[in-house]
């Protein structure tokens, strides 16, 4: 699965720890191969997001994203639980 980012994602994944950031390469690994593996805990969304899904980084941060295409998938937003606003 190949995987691109928005600039959005971009902007906001600057901007994070670099503890987060290392934790969030590992996960985007994981994803590319198995979109819902266990570890990812991978969700839809609901509401306004419907169209979206996220999976958790950690306890804290989440990345939301989308199934583009069979193989495509694009990274919308990253952060907290804030980004679900």
């Amino acid at each position: 699965m190949q995987i691109f980012y928005s600039p959005e994602f971009c902007k906001e994944y600057k901007k994070l720890p670099q503890e987060i950031k290392d934790k969030a390469k590992e996960k985007e690994k994981i994803l590319a191969k198995y979109p819902f593996d266990k570890r990812l805990k991978t969700h839809k969304l609901q509401g306004k997001l419907n169209d979206y899904w996220a999976f958790s980084i950690d306890y804290k941060y989440r990345i939301v994203f989308g199934f583009h295409t069979e193989n495509i998938i694009r990274f919308y937003a990253i952060g907290t639980h804030s980004i679900y606003k």
